[in-house]
């Protein structure tokens, strides 16, 4: 097999979320790739600084701030870069949100957010983009999933449907785009050490219970998150439609 079916050079991917965390390290993964590289986020300081950030290894950057739980801010920012720059070739769904709390006293508020931005958003992006690819036959689709997918743990109910919710759109996005010629699947990581996971990682009865929990033993490492999304952003997923990928140090398929 050759290595060129990974090679992301002349194509254009727009990450979701990406001024931190899981989001920039998948830039940073697919401009080494070879990918021009267009981040999203709504704070402009850390847009900036990870923009910079990127432009100093010689990949091409773009910025592009939208709130992606706005349906008619995503629309217009898309089809505005897209008539300004050209074709959008991968999107990267990866912003999202974590919000802990009892089930019964979950506030209401943060139910609703929680499905704006982390499922909502999906839908919102994907479809301002997948306009675009179901014009040219060509495209690909990475809705960022979680271990939460398949699995629940105390305090996070409503992530956990929302997580839920991200792989079955993903496998809907398939059903309907994959005879255009696109193929949507989505990344599911599990316990990776990035700010979302702050309060988590910096707790050591959870990070041991963790570590004992996860055959791998350990936290993930945002880098490693990188060639599986370069695998599903590339020619060599041709024929890979719909699927959840867990990268999650086997956390998923132990007891």
């Amino acid at each position: 097999m050759s290595i060129e079916l990974f090679n992301l050079s002349g194509k254009r991917a727009l990450i979701s979320g990406s001024s931190q965390g899981i989001g920039l390290a998948l830039a940073k993964g697919m401009a080494a790739a070879g990918a021009s590289i267009v981040l999203n986020g709504r704070d402009a300081a850390k847009l900036d600084a990870a923009a910079g950030e990127l432009s100093a290894t010689g990949a091409k950057v773009w910025q592009l701030p939208f709130d992606v739980t706005d349906h008619h801010a995503v629309r217009a920012a898309v089809d505005g870069f897209e008539a300004e720059h050209g074709a959008i070739d991968i999107l990267v769904n990866n912003a999202g949100m974590q919000h802990r709390g009892p089930l019964e006293d979950f506030p209401a508020e943060a139910f609703e957010k929680l499905l704006q931005t982390n499922i909502a958003s999906v839908f919102h992006v994907g479809q301002a983009v997948a306009r675009h690819m179901i014009a040219r036959k060509a495209g690909k689709i990475v809705n960022v999933a979680s271990v939460q997918s398949a699995l629940a743990r105390p305090s996070i109910a409503p992530y956990t449907a929302t997580k839920g919710a991200v792989s079955n759109l993903t496998k809907g996005m398939a059903t309907d785009w994959a005879k255009y010629g696109l193929q949507c699947n989505a990344l599911a990581p599990g316990y990776f050490d990035t700010p979302l996971n702050e309060a988590l990682v910096k707790d050591p009865a959870f990070s041991d219970w963790l570590a004992k929990r996860t055959p791998a033993g350990r936290w993930g490492n945002v880098d490693e998150l990188v060639g599986a999304c370069i695998f599903l952003s590339s020619a060599a997923s041709s024929f890979v439609n719909g699927h959840t990928l867990y990268v999650d140090g086997g956390i998923t398929i132990s007891l």
